[in-house]
């Protein structure tokens, strides 16, 4: 089978894999696939969700295949926020019981695992995907069975279900203001590099009708296959289009990254003149590619292990204590972390985990006091976030070059692209629902 392989497909050092699944204080380690408390011999199906003193949720995500290297470590942030949860009395007094799927970084497969944990499973709900590969796959499976998937990666944009909550950025709270800072602070000519598949080229329709509003330009474009390392053509084209340098706007994803680093440097493309700013290189992957190579480089996301609040210093001196002092934490770590207390939140205040039509219209609103600042839900289903702009340092972190100081509402209907401008979404509003125009 010809696989699409998704965003930030990488060689990331330093991943675990899931710890215990039944998080009321400690278990086995879950085999690949179907994992959870029990055997399923020993464990029959529940019939509701929530049944006896547990509540079940599942875990969705690749433990194998390409992209079992990021995607690990999201699973455990999910893992660390249902333990705390557990030991803090759980939820409506019931512990959550996590079951575990591999998604096997194959998309298919995703589609199939959504569709046992809903109907096999009787989850209340499932925290899960991470390229939008995996994402498309199993929306028509929560939309055909109105149920609800929580989803913590940043993307693209352009979509808004009502059976999705996105805890991860729009486009506007990652793409549109690192453009603009760009713009601002390195230079108004850019070329756009990116993988082959839907994210990065969606993100590039977006950047090219910002910089033509906002007077840049886009001096070349270009796409390389997933999983290819033959990137020197493409520097050699970023060196003609920009003779005297210029912004680089990074969508690569996977190991490509690794050869295109190299080359750039190679190239002479240093960031003193050819600055790049990616969105989707964080802390695990710039120790994957090697910090000599992206020193002084670029990366725009909500969150940092180095940003400064105490929530902040809370969920990495847990997560290194559970995990080990090695580990690392990033954005969609943290997004995937935060999902957990926001849908327990919901469910608290609904009084139910099994009505969920009562679980989203409580949702709305919510907020927490997440590592990366105060966020709040919106009947859009997108976060209220922080952004942030950061510059590799020489210990593989990033110093904060700049932040918002206050969240920003999210936008999940791009406004600069001509054929969504003006619209946007409302679940709290049955006539105005997931698109409806503005203007």
């Amino acid at each position: 089978m010809t696989k699409s392989f998704g965003r930030r497909e990488f060689i990331i050092l330093g991943s675990t894999a899931a710890g215990s699944v039944l998080l009321k204080s400690c278990g086995a380690p879950p085999q690949q696939g179907s994992t959870s408390a029990s055997s399923p011999a020993a464990s029959p199906a529940a019939n509701t969700t929530a049944s006896g003193n547990t509540i079940k949720v599942g875990i969705l995500h690749s433990l194998s295949g390409t992209m079992s290297i990021s995607e690990k470590s999201v699973v455990d942030a999910e893992q660390l926020a249902i333990e705390e949860i557990n030991k803090a009395g759980g939820v409506l007094g019931k512990q959550i019981e996590a079951v575990i799927e591999d998604g096997n970084s194959d998309w298919p497969t995703f589609a199939e695992k959504a569709k046992k944990l809903i109907d096999q499973d009787k989850v209340a709900t499932v925290f899960g995907c991470w390229t939008s590969a995996s994402r498309k796959a199993v929306l028509p499976v929560f939309e055909s069975k109105k149920h609800l998937l929580w989803y913590p990666v940043q993307y693209e944009g352009q979509e808004c279900s009502n059976n999705v909550f996105y805890t991860g950025a729009a486009p506007n709270q990652q793409i549109e203001p690192s453009v603009e800072w760009l713009l601002k602070n390195k230079g108004k000519e850019f070329f756009l590099v990116g993988s082959d598949y839907v994210f990065p080229r969606t993100a590039n329709t977006i950047i090219k009708a910002q910089l033509a509003a906002l007077g840049g330009t886009t001096k070349g474009e270009d796409y390389i296959p997933l999983g290819n390392t033959d990137v020197k053509p493409v520097v050699d084209k970023i060196k003609q289009a920009l003779p005297n340098g210029g912004v680089i706007y990074n969508s690569l994803n996977g190991d490509t990254n690794v050869a295109f680093f190299k080359e750039l440097q190679a190239s002479g493309l240093t960031p003193d003149k050819y600055p790049s700013m990616s969105v989707s290189i964080a802390e695990e992957e710039v120790k994957a590619i090697g910090v000599e190579y992206l020193k002084g480089h670029y990366a725009a996301w909500n969150y940092f292990q180095t940003v400064d609040t105490p929530a902040s210093k809370k969920f990495v001196d847990a997560f290194k204590a559970k995990y080990g002092s090695d580990r690392v934490v990033n954005d969609p770590m943290e997004a995937a972390y935060i999902m957990v207390y926001l849908w327990k939140q919901a469910v608290e205040k609904a009084g139910t985990a099994d009505d969920l039509a009562k679980v989203k219209t409580a949702a709305y609103g919510q907020t927490f006091d997440a590592p990366e600042g105060k966020v709040t839900m919106n009947s859009n289903h997108h976060l209220s976030k922080f952004v942030r702009i950061g510059e590799v340092a020489q210990d593989g972190l990033f110093k904060i070059v700049s932040e918002t100081k206050d969240a920003v509402k999210p936008v999940p209907w791009n406004q600069f692209v001509t054929e969504t401008k003006g619209f946007a979404c409302d679940w709290s509003d049955p006539a105005k629902g997931g698109k409806y125009k503005t203007t």
